[in-house]
């Protein structure tokens, strides 16, 4: 049954991605997934999706290795932060309180128990559209760029993990992130399990890493307006000579039309129709499915492509060849 601190959280706010090829990642963001630049400090580049109602939800880094940074979520209310917060600080796994930096207020920092960096905030900063950026439509938060692969928002992030279970118990009982679907593996564990926060059917994911790696990274996901936009964006990566990976297909789990690509830093990026299926039941149970049932594919018979628990990042030693042996079967 659905309680109240079930929806403390209110959405992934924005995540920190490191690339050691700067100006080809910030072309793919900026140009082919029209998104605008509206801050540069330092080494790092905050990027936008043209309905988002914050200042930014990507920082992209150059940095000397590929992979994620910092995961901002922001809680519903301040009452709300201060309760997962206090969760948190039980479980020993947090780092304590940060300053207000670019774009949201004070944050609360911690990690999971597989090593992903995050953070809790609730003060955000709106953005303002300027003359160039400003909507037709007053209950849009810029203007529709029309341009590239038109990503609309931010939906959810994917993280690869050397232990499911750990890390979803953390998001079930810490977080209070409810249950949507979820993989059990013939050795009763999970082989990959799916939360979200309100009416969207996810929101975080955590993914076997078949590499026994820690803390490494699997995707993020855009949310384009529909799977035609979808289907477009397999044109548009593959004129751009962005690296198709899987899809455009439909998941089993959760029913999402998918595209994932890999960005030129080596970072999964996923194009996702994640609004076809919402959960509107507070209490709805978690589907899960069996080793057997996954294994034959995804919603229309293709098979998961074996790179899906090998390539993430940072990238282990060889990981060109630890993909080629999972592609080979090996």
């Amino acid at each position: 049954m659905a309680v109240p601190e079930n929806f403390d959280l209110a959405h992934m706010g924005a995540i920190e991605l490191r690339t050691p090829k700067f100006e080809e990642s910030l072309r793919f963001f900026r140009d082919v997934c029209a998104m605008r630049e509206v801050a540069r400090i330092g080494d790092s580049a905050y990027l936008r999706c043209w309905d988002e109602y914050q200042l930014y939800s990507l920082k992209l880094t150059a940095f000397d290795t590929n992979g994620a940074g910092r995961t901002l979520y922001r809680a519903s209310s301040q009452d709300a932060l201060e309760r997962r917060v206090a969760a948190i600080e039980r479980t020993g796994l947090g780092h304590g309180w940060r300053d207000p930096e670019v774009g949201v207020g004070r944050s609360y920092e911690f990690e999971d128990p597989d090593g992903h960096l995050m953070a809790l905030y609730y003060d955000t900063e709106h953005y303002v559209p300027d003359d160039e950026d400003r909507p037709a439509l007053k209950n849009q938060a810029s203007a529709f760029p029309g341009r590239g692969i038109n990503a609309r928002r931010l939906d959810h992030i994917n993280y690869l993990a050397s232990d499911v279970n750990a890390s979803g118990e953390f998001w079930r009982d810490v977080m209070m992130a409810r249950e949507s679907e979820r993989v059990r593996l013939d050795d009763g564990r999970y082989g990959a399990w799916w939360f979200r926060f309100h009416q969207k059917s996810y929101d975080v994911v955590y993914s076997d890493d078949w590499t026994g790696e820690r803390g490494r990274f699997h995707h993020f996901a855009f949310a384009p307006d529909s799977r035609d936009d979808i289907l477009r964006a397999a044109d548009i990566c593959l004129e751009n000579g962005i690296h198709i990976e899987y899809g455009p297909y439909k998941h089993a789990i959760n029913q999402t039309f998918f595209l994932y690509v890999w960005e030129p830093g080596g970072n999964r990026i996923e194009f996702a129709n994640a609004q076809a299926r919402l959960i509107m039941d507070p209490d709805s149970p978690v589907v899960e499915w069996s080793q057997a049932e996954r294994a034959r594919g995804q919603a229309w018979g293709m098979k998961t492509v074996p790179t899906f628990h090998t390539h993430g990042t940072p990238y282990v030693a060889d990981q060109e060849e630890v993909d080629r042996r999972a592609m080979a079967g090996h």
